[in-house]
């Protein structure tokens, strides 16, 4: 792929994605660090790098997320996926309360906030400051 055609790519999904990390919804303007195209499903499990399978996402979730497709719920849970925002709806599966903590409203949910330490007590203050702001969700 050429240079431009990544650019362009990139410009694509970054649109699609109103901006905002597709995991954790913060928005790129108000952050320090220009944010990643992810794979979905990384490339070691079979993804591709199309726009199906590419998400717009923060360094935390991108870093946090790495390659896992999904992790399991308590001791002895079964495996869950994780979040996928190029075919599921975020505010099915996420909640966040007025403290900026995001509450899982699924069992897919609770998984993407366990792998991606969404509710780690920085990204609940930036969260917060951000809903009192009105930039959040």
């Amino acid at each position: 792929m050429s240079e431009q055609s990544r650019k362009q790519l990139r410009k694509r999904i970054a649109i699609i994605a109103g901006g905002r990390c597709e995991y954790c919804r913060v928005l790129e303007y108000l952050t320090h660090y220009d944010f990643h195209i992810e794979h979905i499903i990384g490339l070691q499990h079979g993804g591709t790098s199309v726009a199906s399978n590419l998400a717009y996402s923060c360094a935390w979730c991108n870093w946090k997320k790495g390659p896992n497709i999904a992790t399991i719920l308590g001791r002895e849970g079964s495996l869950i996926p994780l979040f996928n925002p190029r075919t599921q709806n975020w505010f099915t599966h996420f909640e966040p309360n007025e403290n900026g903590v995001l509450n899982g409203k699924s069992d897919i949910g609770k998984a993407t906030i366990k792998l991606l330490e969404l509710n780690h007590p920085e990204r609940v203050d930036e969260r917060f400051c951000m809903i009192q702001s009105g930039f959040y969700p």
